[in-house]
């Protein structure tokens, strides 16, 4: 027995037993503090879910258990749920202790209530008294600091001052004592909860609303409290019938007092789990206005005109109709209905989905069965901006104090609740409206697209071959660059006209919307630079067309319209008196370019004429306007809807975006891409040889011309892009369809300008060719002994130069750095290969040879202004082949021919030997020159058999 030990005692639920090997240290207290096996915090969950009636059991399990059954905080739930708390609730009970012990509730000593149901209650519950002292001290009990850290039954049993539960036990015992009353039978339950004198209405609803919270599955007062509440059910729909009969009675009489005391009556004790989700009350209210059996009194046919047009007038009579309703009705709402209630907000849907909707639903009918299909969505705009005046006069009535008095969710009446009304009418008519608008903007750039192509076929045929005819727009002024930035802060301003949503005719209101709508088209037709000459006297709205005085077109002043935004450029003012002369020439930065059709044959002339003149009708900056316009229009149309939520606000937005891209498309598929097609084909067919000795190349001219419109274009769209399109996209998502194909247009305008440059620097080289064959004359670099040389360029190259100035002049500007920069190294390559080719034709003798150097050094000069450096380079080494025509030497000729370093690898030594072969005195110092490269020598190297 001396082998065995005492064992030490294990505590469960405690600290453990600190080691022996280790100092002891005091171990820290648990987060919980356990009951048996469960922590305290359980236990009172599971109170929160047994009824009043099992507290009694509960409590006599233990000592703990009978704590956790006077826990603080689980009697303020209970109080919570019956509204102890509230001032009004206390003076209810203050009340009904008087009404039911027949004392004066003024009385200074709390009456005693007897509870004889003993199966119902435990403890302090059989004796109870209420006094109104009693909640004031309930309520600064919970500013206490009740929870001290100090130890077990202080941090979560603090019942020093059990506030919460004495006050429900008195509330309890009083509400036990009502109860009693609900054994008589059903139709005197109510007589007997409220004997004579009865209370007013308002408090017997109180009463009411108090009994069902105490006969809630939270609380559980008593056993049979299930069939206790099916019973107050019925006591509270008769006593809803009897209120709602006095409300009528009172409504009848106008009697605002009692209305507003039977409203406030009838919602206090509304249950909307047992009445259903509408307050029958406010329903009968709204069903018995006037407002609601007036619709053979506005005959929505009457915003048709006879000549089948929309004028909403009509529709503008029936709109201040209602909102007059609205106002007078929802302001009576406002004095008599709870704002809880919710009245004014249910009266305000059924305004808009029977009054309105009904009014609209025939409109949009007839509207749809007209051969103009845009009336449709005129309609459908202006009905919902017309309906959009609800939510204006709804929230202006919500302004009221007591329209917005706080109630258990916060305010009663928000902005999104109101709008949702006007949306929930509308989307009916959305899903149409939405599939129709995407339909008309693709008709719409189809007839603008098809009417300008037959008008440009027209206008072909019909040619007119007179100088003015042949003059280009842009580059009939100075400035092109101004010129653009001009128009775009023209079009900038024209972006923030409104668009005519509501038509109307003319009137007051009327004639402001629709004239503001009809500015933004006259003022963007006006953006077209070939209606701001004074040249011609008719009319027309193309390129093509000769151009019509600004001011017999429209009466908009032109110093407003043309306003520049760029206050550091120099002063462009487009009045007729700065208007440059456009009869037969085009001026250009320091130069003027004729254009007088006598230089040629007429005869042989005609087809280039044609050609010149039909370029210009390849692309036209008034079509790209009508298709923003229309896509405009569209757009702002669409931009009503824009605020609508869920899943059709997300298919507005998708619309917005689809009608931007149908505009890109039209506008590169129907118009830019086939334009630049045509017009690069066009130009392949010029001859210089018909142009005779002319300066310029008309086709090229004409395709700057097309290049500065569809630069012009691009600027637009960018415009439009940022003024209308930018605020519902991403810019940076890449992914995104409208700046994807916003790129793609980019990229097609760059590719048909690049196509047609390629065209065109053709037709330039060819020309520039032509005019060195021509103007340089056969002794040129082989003057008589004895003629003074000034040593300037010859007229063939000066007049050469001269016309590669001017072309690549009149590129600058109008499109991008990348395009501009290849096609000035194209023309300095071709140009490099012509002078080649032309010294090769030339017989150079040594006078002439300083000629020659002469014309190499204003080619150097001419390339070098064109900053590409590989081409700069070539023509150096160009210059320094010059030397070989002035160099008397033929062994150090044969020596500057050898020298491949000389030219920078440009030239190879049999390229070289070429060119000294045009030299004059070639037969001369052959021998030498091919002895010194080659060392031969005929004489003793040939042998002749």
């Amino acid at each position: 027995m001396e082998r065995w030990t005492t064992l030490e005692p294990v505590k469960l639920h405690g600290s453990q037993v600190p080691s022996t090997k280790k100092p002891w240290k005091p171990t820290p207290p648990d987060r919980y503090q356990y009951i048996g096996p469960l922590p305290a915090d359980t236990h009172l969950l599971i109170l929160d879910f047994l009824p009043v009636t099992s507290f009694s059991s509960y409590a006599r399990v233990s000592r703990a258990f009978a704590r956790l059954a006077q826990d603080e905080r689980l009697w303020k739930k209970k109080c919570d749920v019956l509204g102890l708390q509230k001032p009004s609730i206390s003076s209810l009970l203050v009340n009904l202790e008087a009404q039911v012990t027949g004392n004066d509730s003024r009385s200074h000593a709390p009456p005693v209530l007897e509870v004889q149901d003993e199966k119902d209650d435990f403890g302090d519950f059989s004796s109870a008294s209420f006094s109104p002292n009693m909640m004031s001290q309930w309520n600064g009990r919970e500013t206490e600091g009740s929870v001290r850290s100090s130890g077990f039954a202080d941090a979560y049993f603090d019942i020093s001052r059990p506030i919460s539960r004495t006050v429900y036990i008195h509330a309890h015992a009083l509400l036990l004592i009502l109860l009693r009353r609900f054994k008589a039978a059903p139709h005197l339950v109510l007589a007997e909860l409220f004997p004579p004198p009865s209370p007013s209405l308002l408090e017997q609803s109180k009463t009411l609303s108090l009994l069902s919270r105490f006969l809630s599955p939270t609380i559980q007062p008593v056993s049979s409290w299930k069939d206790l509440r099916s019973i107050l059910a019925s006591v509270v729909d008769r006593f809803q019938a009897g209120v709602l009969a006095a409300f009528e009675s009172a409504d009848s009489r106008a009697d605002e007092g009692l209305m507003s005391e039977a409203a406030w009556a009838s919602w206090e004790c509304w249950n909307p789990s047992q009445s259903g989700s509408e307050w029958e009350l406010g329903r009968v209210w709204a069903e018995k206005l006037e407002i609601f059996y007036q619709h053979g009194q506005w005959d929505p046919l009457q915003n048709f005109t006879e000549e089948g047009k929309l004028a909403f007038e009509g529709m503008d009579g029936f709109m201040s109709h209602v909102i007059g309703a609205l106002q007078r009705y929802g302001a009576l709402a406002i004095r008599v209905f709870p704002p809880d209630s919710g009245v004014l907000l249910a009266f305000s849907d059924k305004l808009a989905s029977e009054v309105v909707s009904e009014y609209i639903a025939p409109l949009l009918t007839k509207a749809r069965g007209l051969p103009l299909q845009a009336l449709f969505l005129q309609a459908v705009a202006a009905s919902f901006a017309q309906s959009w005046r609800l939510v204006d006069a709804i929230l202006e009535l919500a302004k009221s104090p007591l329209a917005s008095t706080p109630g258990v969710n916060g305010f009663i009446l928000t902005r999104y609740q109101v709008e949702d009304i006007v949306f929930r009418m509308f989307e009916p008519h959305m899903d149409e409206y939405l599939d129709e608008e995407i339909d008309q903007v693709k008709r719409a750039f189809e007839i603008i697209c098809e009417t300008w192509d037959q008008k440009s076929s027209s206008t072909v045929a019909q040619m007119d071959t007179s100088p003015d005819a042949q003059t280009a727009r842009f580059l009939i002024f100075g400035n092109p660059a101004q010129v653009k930035r001009t128009v775009l802060a023209s079009f900038t301003d024209l972006m923030l006209l409104p668009v005519t949503i509501v038509p109307r005719t003319v009137g007051a209101v009327g004639a402001i919307v629709h004239t503001g709508g009809t500015a933004a088209v006259n003022g963007i037709s006006m953006l077209n630079p070939a209606r701001w000459g004074a040249v011609g006297t008719g009319s027309g709205s193309g390129y093509g067309a000769p151009p019509a005085k600004f001011e017999e077109d429209h009466d908009v002043k032109r110093s407003v319209l043309f306003h520049s935004a760029d206050e550091d450029e120099e002063e462009f003012s487009l009045n007729e008196k700065a208007m440059p002369e456009t009869k037969g020439a085009l001026s250009f930065p320091g130069r003027e370019l004729s254009l007088d059709p006598t230089d040629v044959n007429a005869e042989q002339n005609g087809r280039k004429l044609e050609t010149l003149e039909s370029l210009q009708l390849m692309l036209s900056l008034d079509v790209a306007l009508e298709i923003i316009h229309a896509d405009r229009e569209a757009l702002k149309r669409v931009e009503t809807f824009k605020s609508y939520p869920g899943t059709y606000g997300h298919r507005v937005r998708e619309t917005i975006e689809e009608i931007f891209i149908l505009m890109l498309q039209a506008l590169s598929e129907r118009h830019v891409a086939p334009g630049f097609g045509r017009a690069t084909q066009q130009m392949k067919l010029y001859n210089p040889n018909d142009a005779g000795d002319s300066d310029r190349v008309a086709p090229l001219l004409h395709f700057f011309e097309l290049v500065h419109i569809g630069d012009m274009i691009q600027s637009m769209v960018q415009v439009y892009f940022d003024k209308e399109l930018a605020s519902y996209i991403d810019r940076t998502d890449f992914l995104n369809p409208v700046v994807r194909e916003k790129k793609r247009f980019e990229n097609v305008l760059d590719e048909c300008v690049a196509a047609g440059l390629n065209a065109g620097t053709e037709v330039l080289m060819s020309q520039v060719e032509h005019i060195i064959q021509v103007k340089t004359g056969p002794r040129e670099y082989y003057p008589q002994e004895g003629t003074i040389m000034d040593l300037q360029p010859t007229v063939g190259c000066g007049e050469a130069i001269a016309c590669l100035e001017t072309h690549c002049s009149l590129l600058k500007g109008s499109t991008n750095k990348e395009v501009l920069e290849v096609f000035h190294q194209e023309i300095g390559i071709r140009l490099h290969a012509i002078v080649q080719k032309h010294l090769k034709r030339q017989i150079i003798s040594l006078e002439g040879g300083f000629q020659v150097i002469a014309d190499l050094n204003a080619y150097h000069a001419f390339v070098t202004t064109l900053r590409v450096p590989l081409i700069v380079g070539d023509f150096a080494n160009l210059k320094m082949l010059g030397h070989v025509y002035i160099v008397e030497d033929a062994k150090d000729l044969a020596q500057i021919v050898r020298d491949v370093t000389r030219y920078g690898g440009s030239f190879r030594p049999e390229d070289i030997y070429e060119f000294i072969q045009r030299r004059s005195d070639w037969k001369k110092i052959e021998k030498t020159v091919d002895k010194a490269m080659y060392n031969l020598s005929f004489r003793e190297d040939c042998v002749v058999m």
